[in-house]
């Protein structure tokens, strides 16, 4: 069938729509025990789900899992709305859904974030998506603070923590069928990204080598010494400093190369 999306075994173009006040009736149900009507409320609310994680779909994400975790934030919403506040579902749940994914997505990050930092964060965002219901503004990072009881210092080094990581080639803006990437608003017009790339290359190789090493590469190349003045400066003879020296920058080479 032309149109045909499955997710998780759901053909999407199936998937039925509640209207406003159907909704509603449901939720009145629910609220009551009615199973039947909760399992109603998230089947007309998987288009809900969808269009969530179209955001969060260009990061590397199986879109399978992505779904199932917003299904378990629509769940939730379900469960914990109330009607008697006299907004829309979908005003309620859009900002569930999301934050079930973003969840999954800092506790399943490359980047590992310990526990209390990350703790703080969630607070944070909690503290910050009720301060925005309540004032209708984004709070300041004191606002936040004052909230969860913690410094201002604090708040921002937990959200900048769990702040998801971006691809230097991610495009930023298109126009006429061009785009530009991260890297074309960081890079330096005086260097290539070629050779920008090798500089990381190269830092990268030199930081795996041993203190020792790394020091006697800094007298020999940075201070412009030779090698019988660093190895009076270290007290080890010319022949080991020579030995050494030779042995670091191939292991940078062999560094180098493997990427």
């Amino acid at each position: 069938m032309q149109g045909k999306v499955e997710i998780c075994g759901v053909n999407t173009s199936k998937l039925p729509v509640l209207k406003n006040d159907e909704t509603r009736a449901l939720l009145e149900r629910a609220r009551q025990g009615d199973s039947n009507a909760r399992d109603r409320l998230i089947g007309g609310n998987l288009r809900l789900v969808l269009s969530v994680i179209q955001k969060f779909t260009n990061r590397g994400e199986n879109v399978d899992d992505l779904f199932q975790v917003g299904c378990i934030g629509l769940i939730k919403a379900i469960d914990n709305f109330d009607i008697n506040q006299g907004v829309r579902f979908s005003t309620y749940g859009v900002p569930m859904i999301a934050g079930e994914i973003r969840r999954y997505l800092r506790d399943n990050s490359a980047l590992r974030v310990s526990r209390s930092m990350r703790d703080t964060a969630y607070r944070a965002l909690q503290a910050r998506e009720k301060l925005t219901a309540e004032t209708g503004r984004n709070p300041t990072p004191e606002e936040i603070a004052n909230a969860i009881g913690v410094k201002r210092e604090e708040v921002v080094f937990a959200l900048d923590a769990i702040t998801d990581p971006v691809s230097l080639s991610e495009p930023v803006y298109a126009d006429s069928g061009e785009s530009a990437s991260v890297m074309d608003q960081i890079s330096d017009t005086n260097e290539s990204p070629d050779s920008w790339l090798e500089r990381l290359a190269l830092t990268d190789a030199i930081s795996a080598l041993g203190e020792r090493e790394k020091r006697i590469l800094a007298l020999r190349y940075y201070d412009g010494k030779t090698q019988m003045e660093v190895a009076r400066e270290i007290h080890i003879s010319q022949a080991q400093v020579s030995r050494l020296e030779k042995n670091a920058i191939a292991q940078i080479k062999r560094s180098i190369i493997a990427q």
